[in-house]
């Protein structure tokens, strides 16, 4: 029988468990993928912990992941033109992709180029279209000076290639080791901590037009500090921000269309768009996959294999 991710309750990373399931069927509009690579996020985390239960409570067992790529084992009859051996990248709504097989939505999925990496196809939906939306959000573009707090981060290391991409010049705040990382994809790097503000100032010539917050911890503050417009301000980590500032909290629901995928996906291809992989373990290794996670400082994303 096919292994996939469990856990019966709220709690840390020791509730997670691995165990056997039945193969899922697929319906007549989906797809069964056998996942070769799936990424996972720190929102994963903050549901299993139970500090997002307000907003997206658990139904137990439950199982987790959002992101994957794989190929085809099984399609239903109006799924879309898939059939088996195609290889794909995609998502699902149902926290289900850290497992060796996951039931999907053909109009969730997108054929995976052949210049795209397993690693980077499983772990490119939820922070490559959270990067999307919130280099959109805030509408960087030529002439612009955009922030991203948390820049060598899951998110962050694709917002700032994708804001370089149209033409902004970017700041990234990120620790002093991902600062050669930065500044090789046409990034200021920055270190992040006491006296920021002032290293911005001195990186920017004093303007800052936009910011995205990947982190949290007061960095739409430090925004507003800088005298960045609350409209071209996007949190995603930050959630009472936009109530008491006005600024913007648009992450990956924002933008996340497979559409939205396919481009990205086409980006990498082209090689105009890197998506680091910190790391890769198996998925019987899920519990030291979430603690890797959960220490942060971590360029890039975190990849479990099947």
């Amino acid at each position: 029988m096919p292994a996939a991710v469990r856990f019966d309750q709220y709690g840390g990373i020791d509730v997670l468990e691995v165990v056997e399931v039945s193969r899922p069927v697929p319906g007549p509009a989906q797809v069964l993928v056998k996942v070769k690579a799936a990424g996972i996020n720190p929102g994963e985390a903050k549901i299993r912990s139970g500090d997002l239960a307000a907003r997206w409570p658990s139904t137990f067992p439950s199982g987790q992941g959002s992101d994957l790529a794989g190929i085809v084992a099984e399609a239903g009859q109006d799924a879309g033109g898939f059939a088996a051996g195609d290889e794909v990248i995609g998502f699902t709504d149902g926290r289900a992709s850290h497992a060796e097989f996951v039931l999907v939505e053909a109009g969730n999925l997108v054929r995976r180029p052949a210049n795209v990496p397993w690693e980077a196809a499983g772990a490119l939906f939820v922070a490559g279209t959270t990067a999307y939306a919130a280099v959109r959000a805030v509408a960087a573009g030529p002439d612009d000076m955009l922030v991203v707090a948390g820049a060598a981060g899951g998110v962050g290391s694709i917002a700032v290639q994708l804001a370089a991409s149209a033409g902004a010049a970017v700041i990234g705040l990120a620790s002093e080791p991902n600062h050669q990382w930065l500044a090789g994809h046409r990034v200021i790097p920055v270190g992040y901590g006491a006296g920021a503000a002032d290293r911005i100032r001195a990186a920017s010539g004093g303007r800052v037009d936009a910011f995205i917050d990947t982190v949290g911890a007061g960095y739409v503050e430090l925004a507003l500090e800088l005298g960045v417009r609350p409209e071209r301000i996007d949190t995603i980590a930050d959630f009472s921000a936009p109530a008491k500032y006005g600024v913007k909290l648009e992450g990956s629901s924002a933008a996340a269309t497979a559409g939205v995928l396919a481009e990205l996906a086409a980006m990498i291809d082209k090689g105009q768009l890197e998506i680091p992989i910190a790391r890769v373990y198996p998925l019987s290794e899920v519990q030291a996959a979430f603690e890797d996670l959960e220490h942060g400082h971590t360029r890039g994303k975190i990849v479990l294999e099947p």
